[in-house]
């Protein structure tokens, strides 16, 4: 039944790109926004949404509630739609530059540097263009993703992250594991996504309720001495976008390694924490993170 499932998604989705690169970037990602809004709901529990609202940003009137809610299904709409023009941002096809970085400092002191760090966000805007503008500036870096899965549709989105977005894709998992190893010993600097539920980890404060959570960038850190750097996307209106590369730091160190894991870990999550405050409209709260 998934196979099927499965398939329909993906001719449903290679439909979409199609009638959405006839439209042209600014076009496809206005659609894009409507569709999100309008069939958006129907594909992730409501109730959800609110409750990790609700435990994110406490109690807040029904406007506002339904304001976020509405940016969230815009932007993946807009998101979605604009994958199929990765090969525009990447190269400023369409003769306008849309990302606005700033903090560009820190990317020319990890590169005069020469040491890896590990970038960590989470997902908000359009956040596969991070780790597009981290190579277009120079960063030798490899990034860690979780494969979907459609197993028809997830071979497209490998082909397009890998062509775009950053040659090399670590997905998770233990074979993974073993290939963040190897670059980081080759120079390479790490990036991935720490925003969402994991399967295993310890429950760490998020939002003041324990979340499991990642730390893949913890460990990294702590055995590679390696900084870590927190990274941020906002969209600025349609299809303009402002990145933000915040100053790289070290890891806290004691000495009792399971404490520093944990500790660094929620410094981390502290971090996703101020980003989601700062625009709350962006950030996906369809994910159960609080199971």
């Amino acid at each position: 039944m998934k196979i099927i499932k499965y398939f329909f998604e993906f001719i449903i989705i290679i439909s979409l790109f199609s009638i959405f690169k006839i439209l042209g970037l600014k076009n496809a990602s206005n659609l894009g926004s409507i569709l999100g809004k309008v069939i958006g709901p129907y594909f992730r529990s409501q109730n959800i949404i609110k409750k990790n609202i609700k435990i994110g940003l406490g109690d807040i009137d029904k406007k506002k509630e339904k304001e976020i809610i509405n940016g969230m299904w815009s932007n993946i709409g807009r998101t979605f739609a604009e994958y199929i023009f990765l090969k525009n941002f990447n190269l400023n096809q369409t003769g306008v530059d849309h990302i606005k970085i700033t903090g560009i400092e820190y990317l020319d002191e990890i590169k005069k540097s020469n040491k890896p760090v590990v970038f960590f966000s989470g997902h908000f805007a359009n956040f596969e263009l991070m780790a597009m503008e981290l190579v277009k500036s120079g960063i030798k870096l490899a990034v860690i993703y979780r494969p979907l899965n459609n197993f028809f549709l997830n071979p497209l989105m490998e082909y397009l992250r890998t062509k775009y977005i950053c040659p090399i894709q670590i997905p998770k998992g233990k074979s993974g594991s073993r290939e963040i190893v190897k670059k980081i010993n080759e120079g390479y600097c790490i990036a991935l996504m720490v925003d969402q539920r994991v399967s295993e980890g310890p429950r760490i404060s998020f939002f003041n309720k324990g979340a499991h959570t990642t730390t893949i960038p913890s460990q990294i850190a702590l055995k590679y001495n390696c900084k870590l750097v927190p990274i941020y996307i906002e969209r600025k209106n349609e299809i303009n976008f402002e990145m933000v590369i915040h100053k790289p730091y070290e890891v806290n160190k004691t000495g009792i390694h399971e404490e520093d894991i944990k500790s660094n870990s929620l410094a981390i999550n502290q971090n996703i924490e101020k980003m989601i405050i700062k625009n709350s409209c962006q950030w996906v709260w369809t994910h159960d993170r609080w199971k």
